[in-house]
């Protein structure tokens, strides 16, 4: 049953000032809204359908269905709140901007009729709902773009009801939802940048450049005063510099240089096809990574704990972080784009140093085995053993290989002694979880050097990483550099484990911030920007239930 009625979804605890007969009127309207939700049915207030139907019945059942909304002011700041969420990345519209901004317009002007301030008031709570849902979680359900999302949208306990009688009794609806979500300096940062993007935009952007030979220091060409222009506006050379040069100098070197390290390039100071492709990248484009990246922040950012490691993917970076403050920071190699390395949370719990490595199914299928069809001695080559299903080493020359292929494994573990050719390093670290995923050493420390560091299986592997291990362990005294170098001395496989678990965080952010002012821009290097750009321009979809600021969809 559609029942395609003018009317508001939520509503706090403020009294109407109109007369009582006006307010049992809208008592009535409010009361049968809120019903018809209870019972299931489709609601819809000026064309909008209603999505808080876990909400709306219970917040005005113990109002006794009063109005809520009943301060002019009020109303008025709520309605310019969510006509600024492209502030937040987020669009108006999906709070029902135009239509409150038409009904508190003819609310004022007919103040006496009650069925406009029954659909006024609930539709101004259904609002305060999605706003406030979706600045908590982010309008993006990440589940739904990735099975392996672990993070939960859980109200942790809090009443969601009670909530948004807060927000509405404060004194201001703005520094009641900046107060509760409370969301860094990071996010703060990143949404400023938003601004200044949008500004660069309003200003006209910044000119494309032509393709051509690369160019260096002491050229001479035309493309080279555009280019000039082109690093000025996003503040890379300053605006001081003569824009209208030809000649490459050392102040455009520079310029060009800050450049690629903020866009993750080759800081070599010429200017080849990949740091021109890079200064083309619209500033509409440049917009649209932020706000993707607003919304990821929006995912996690509430669950922040006060130490934690993190690695973003996209960065090939690893973080160690206490009391809010990173007291470490390492390059990573991570999951090449047909072995990505996931996104997921988890503890890690112990670190083991000098550890073998079992080759998992996939690798031994792919890599191993068509290796050592082609050289029997490719085993010994890498120090590995073949362990049977008794615990007993194989030898490789016994065994008919002509017969297993990828889709009939040969019913052996294939294990790699410890020692510097381990394909682990000297040390991991392990959180356990479902993807048999872990942070660890390499030998391919060359590999570190590489800008772009996409080179492993799944895995992330660390560079400094007994530096990693000193501080995860937390323990000078009893694990230092000497103590640590004597247990790998001794070549035996050895489990430590942590006081205290840590959260570990494998995320994928492709805009970050150094030393949180200037922004950089990475590549996306697993291609999953734009599915969460689509989901975040469509329009609202209302979903089974949405429960406000402490809610969740299910």
């Amino acid at each position: 049953m559609v029942l395609r009625v003018s009317v508001l979804f939520l509503a706090l605890l403020v009294f109407s000032p109109a007369s009582s007969q006006v307010q049992e009127d809208s008592n009535d309207s409010i009361q049968y809204l809120s019903e018809q939700l209870l019972l299931g049915s489709e609601v819809r207030i000026e064309d909008a359908a209603l999505a808080a139907s876990n909400i709306i019945p219970e917040f005005y059942s113990r109002r006794e269905f009063t109005p809520a909304w009943a301060d002019d002011d009020q109303i008025d700041e709520f309605v310019g709140l969510i006509g600024k969420a492209h502030e937040e990345g987020l669009n108006p519209g999906d709070y029902l901007h135009a239509e409150l901004s038409v009904l508190s317009h003819d609310h004022r002007q007919n103040p006496d009729d009650t069925d406009l301030q029954g659909r006024l008031d609930v539709l101004l709570t259904e609002s305060l709902s999605r706003y406030g849902n979706h600045l908590t979680y982010g309008k993006v359900d990440p589940a739904q773009l990735n099975e392996n999302w672990n993070w939960l949208r859980s109200s942790d306990g809090r009443d969601p009801v009670a909530l948004v009688q807060q927000a509405i009794d404060s004194d201001s609806i703005t520094a009641f939802i900046n107060n509760f979500l409370d969301r860094g300096p990071i996010y703060r940062r990143m949404r400023a940048m938003l601004a200044e993007y949008r500004s660069l935009k309003e200003a006209g952007g910044w000119p494309l450049i032509d393709t051509g030979p690369t160019l260096k220091l002491g050229m001479e060409e035309d493309r080279i005063a555009v280019i000039r222009k082109r690093l000025a506006v996003t503040g890379d050379l300053p605006r001081s510099e003569d824009n209208q040069s030809r000649v490459f100098d050392t102040a455009l070197e520079q310029g060009v240089t800050a450049f690629q390290d903020r866009h993750n390039l080759d800081a070599d100071g010429a200017i080849g096809a990949q740091t021109v492709a890079a200064m083309n990248v619209t500033v509409d484009e440049r917009i649209d990574q932020i706000r993707v990246n607003l919304e990821r922040l929006r995912w996690v950012i509430r669950d922040i704990e006060d130490e934690f490691v993190i690695t973003n993917i996209a960065s090939f970076r690893t973080f160690l972080v206490r009391d809010r403050e990173i007291v470490w920071s390492g390059r990573s190699q991570v999951g090449r784009f047909y072995r990505q390395t996931p996104v997921f949370t988890a503890k890690i719990k112990y670190l083991q140093f000098n550890p073998t490595w079992t080759v998992p199914p996939g690798i031994l299928a792919n890599d191993i085995l068509p290796a050592v069809q082609k050289d029997i001695g490719y085993l010994a080559k890498k120090n590995m053993d073949l362990i049977d299903r008794d615990g007993k080493k194989v030898d490789p020359a016994s065994v008919d290989w002509s017969q297993y292929r990828a889709g009939r494994l040969p019913p052996f573990q294939f294990v790699q002694r410890p020692g510097p050719t381990n394909a682990l390093g000297r040390v991991k670290f392990i959180f356990p979880n479902s993807h048999f995923v872990f942070l660890h050493d390499t030998p391919s420390k060359a590999l570190f050097d590489r800008t772009e560091r996409t080179f492993s299986s799944g895995c992330i592997r660390v560079e400094n990483p007994f530096v990693f291990a000193e501080l995860l362990l937390n323990n000078p005294g009893k694990w230092n550099s000497d103590s640590i170098q004597k247990l790998l001395d001794s070549e035996k496989p050895q489990n430590v484990f942590l006081d205290e678990p840590l959260t570990v965080m494998l995320l994928y952010g492709t805009v970050g911030l150094s030393d949180m002012r200037l922004v950089r821009f990475y590549r996306d290097i697993y291609q999953r920007d734009a599915r969460v750009l689509d989901s975040l321009n469509a329009a609202f979809e209302v979903r089974d239930a949405l429960v406000g600021f402490a809610g969740e969809f299910h």
